[in-house]
């Protein structure tokens, strides 16, 4: 028990400084420097007053100085982080897994809400996490039973799990970053070469997303986040004239079941086949 609320405090003071990223990241600022100030008045916050959640609790959501409103999503995304890194070591334990996931959602949670609150995916992020999801698949074995079977197929059978591994990932990144890519070239076509539509920054997202996770799960995160927005987007489109045209984050869909894939994708695969008799 007392393990796992350091993993929690832990989490939190991570959850401090993706708020950090997700503020600066979008306008292109450092996110070592300068430190952290208030969005109003500018000020810098004393130490004593940035401790993850319970600085906010204690300041009643305002700024000491300006005294004006601190948005509760910093607490917010401070307690899903915290949450997010208790959930993947009571599933992991202190592992390379633990690591891996770890950081592939903080990643996660990042895109998730610089897409929500600016519609930006920063390349900066997606950029690292497809180098650091190629690079760990040496260490982590990525899911890659349909790649396998695809190399088998193809006459081509890996000579170490390293090096399979690795080839899961790029083929998850193929599938994810080359079928959103597909996606947004016929729309860019279709549509008389506008750009309204889908953005760059999915594809960059989604091809994260497979080097991290293989294309099973790849494949589940596309369906499952198209779904999800579905589910949210249409009837709020349809019903209500404040939703009527409105740009809707893809991202933050596809980055919220990428977080589900990550730890609940392989038993809804291993359902689905059972199901479906494939198993």
């Amino acid at each position: 028990m007392m393990i796992s609320f350091i993993v929690f405090l832990f989490g939190l003071a991570f959850g401090s400084f993706l708020n950090v990223c997700i503020h600066r990241l979008p306008k292109g600022e450092s996110i070592v420097k300068p430190r952290s100030r208030c969005p109003h008045c500018g000020k810098p916050v004393a130490a004593w007053d940035n401790i993850p959640l319970l600085s906010y609790l204690v300041l009643r959501g305002r700024c000491r100085n300006c005294q004006k409103s601190i948005s509760p999503l910093y607490p917010f995304v401070e307690l899903l982080t915290g949450l997010l890194i208790l959930l993947t070591y009571r599933q992991f334990g202190f592992t390379a897994e633990f690591i891996k996931f770890s950081v592939f959602g903080m990643l996660l949670l990042i895109l998730i809400f610089t897409d929500l609150q600016e519609r930006i995916i920063p390349h900066a992020v997606t950029i690292f996490g497809i180098f650091l999801g190629t690079s760990i698949s040496w260490l982590v074995p990525v899911e890659g039973a349909a790649s396998t079977w695809l190399l088998h197929r193809m006459g081509f059978f890996p000579p170490t799990w390293e090096a399979e591994s690795f080839l899961a990932s790029v083929a998850g990144m193929i599938l994810g970053g080359g079928s959103f890519y597909l996606v947004g070239t016929v729309f860019y076509y279709l549509k008389g070469k506008r750009k309204d539509y889908l953005g760059f920054g999915d594809v960059m997202l989604m091809t994260m997303v497979g080097s991290f996770l293989g294309m099973s799960l790849t494949l589940l995160t596309i369906f499952l986040g198209s779904l999800l927005g579905a589910l949210i987007g249409v009837p709020l489109e349809y019903t209500t004239k404040r939703f009527h045209g409105y740009e809707w984050p893809f991202g933050t869909f596809l980055g919220v079941a990428a977080l589900f894939s990550s730890f609940g994708g392989n038993a809804v695969i291993d359902w689905y086949l059972r199901v479906s008799g494939l198993s």
